[in-house]
């Protein structure tokens, strides 16, 4: 049962509420009889999505956080009496619900398929550490569509640095790369970039992370294992890594066999949505799903806990995290690297349908005399092999092509790139 007159004062809080909002990039599509979830990384930014989302239309949509203590003991069947309430109060006729961590609500999910039947736009979001995307999707059976919310992209970023202009001059440029290697250095979370502090608050997020989001809804049993699998993720982003050296790794480390666990584990790490791991193309599905596998951190600043500063990591991961976020537009987009049995080796092979549409390297040169020639030699086998000639090398600021076997490789600089998404 819950108190009318505390809930109401609930919703005098939340409309009267102002928030410093940077409006994210996330361009959300409403499909009839479909909630809409957002997914994401903890601390990247959901509820303030949301609750700018409610403020900007607070006369026809309502906003419930599960979390306020006002809602702990609600049932689901009461959402429907708070609804009524709400339009009372306010003399409003409500069209659209946020539904903020909706798994602390006892059978949640069907409540939301009642709103959806009933006709209301629905838009909800969960802990990463106790609601999955795949747990939506078995949830709600097929009733949901989700997007994924990543820490700031580098131009949302810029918002809260610069005004960019259309035309830039050669003082704009200078600033956006100076902006570039504090974004590169200390990641987009939305929290980190307005304090003073940052290192404190990246180690408290890793440390919540691991031990919510991985260790406690993950019910692991080996700690140390854990932590060392962890650590060694998070130390070797950007790079390729096999179960067998992890194998090998935590032997030295533990003297112990693991090799089934490793497995367990990572299938775990990867729903924090913290770690991401990427395929190695092959036409075939069953290789497709071997390791080796190369891994990608949801922000470079985790790195930071590591004493490593690798720039040329850095800039791959940041193209590796644009790049998913393009899925949120185009959900046909698939995101692979490339290696043939000569080791040759493109960083990003982009997939849409059965059509491989780009390959992309990255590497960090200032002028021609620095290419490493074979990421030039990988993307033109990689060009003749898979039929696609929209080749790439993402620089840090050498602007260029080159031809090499009758194929053009556009060469562009990171910052611009990364800005003209």
């Amino acid at each position: 049962m819950y108190n009318e007159s505390l809930i109401v004062e609930y919703f005098e809080r939340i409309r009267e509420r102002k928030i410093n909002y940077i409006e994210r990039e996330l361009n959300i599509k409403n499909i009839e009889n479909k909630a809409i979830s957002i997914v994401g990384p903890r601390r990247s930014g959901k509820t303030y999505l949301l609750l700018n989302k409610y403020l900007s239309n607070k006369d026809n949509s309502i906003y419930i956080n599960f979390e306020s203590i006002e809602f702990s003991n609600i049932k689901p069947e009461e959402i429907l009496n708070i609804i009524s309430l709400y339009e009372s109060k306010y003399n409003v006729k409500i069209n659209t619900i946020f539904l903020d961590e909706i798994q602390n609500l006892e059978n949640w999910n069907k409540l939301v398929r009642t709103l959806i039947d009933r006709g209301y736009n629905i838009y909800l979001t969960g802990s990463s550490s106790r609601l999955l995307p795949k747990e939506l999707l078995t949830e709600l059976r097929g009733r949901t569509i989700y997007y994924i919310l990543l820490p700031f992209s580098f131009r949302e970023f810029l918002k809260t640095r610069i005004k960019v202009s259309k035309i830039l001059s050669i003082s704009d440029i200078e600033k956006i790369k100076e902006y570039l290697r504090e974004y590169i250095k200390f990641g987009g979370y939305p929290e980190v970039i307005f304090i003073e502090d940052k290192e404190r608050i990246i180690k408290e997020y890793y440390e919540t992370i691991f031990y919510k989001d991985f260790i406690e809804r993950g019910k692991i049993k080996s700690l140390n294992v854990a932590r060392i699998i962890f650590e060694y993720l998070m130390q070797n982003f950007s790079n390729e890594i096999s179960i067998n050296r992890i194998k090998r790794f935590i032997e030295n480390q533990l003297n112990i066999n693991t090799k089934n666990t490793i497995f367990s584990y990572m299938d775990k790490i990867q729903d924090t949505m913290s770690i991401f791991f990427i395929e190695k193309y092959s036409d075939k599905f069953f290789e497709r799903k071997r390791w080796p596998r190369k891994v990608y951190l949801c922000d470079v600043s985790f790195a930071n806990l590591f004493g490593k500063y690798d720039i040329g990591k850095r800039m791959e991961n940041i193209v590796y995290l644009d790049l998913l976020r393009l899925v949120n537009n185009d959900p046909l987009i698939e995101i692979y690297y490339f290696k043939d049995y000569q080791q040759h080796e493109v960083d990003f092979l982009i997939k849409e349908n059965d059509i491989i549409k780009e390959l992309i390297q990255v590497s960090y040169i200032n002028n021609l005399d620095e290419i490493d020639r074979r990421e030039i030699r990988s993307l033109i086998k990689a060009s003749n092999l898979l039929n696609c000639n929209n080749l790439k090398i993402i620089t840090w600021d050498l602007e260029d092509k080159i031809i090499e076997d009758n194929k053009e490789i556009k060469l562009i600089p990171l910052w611009k790139w990364l800005l003209n998404r």
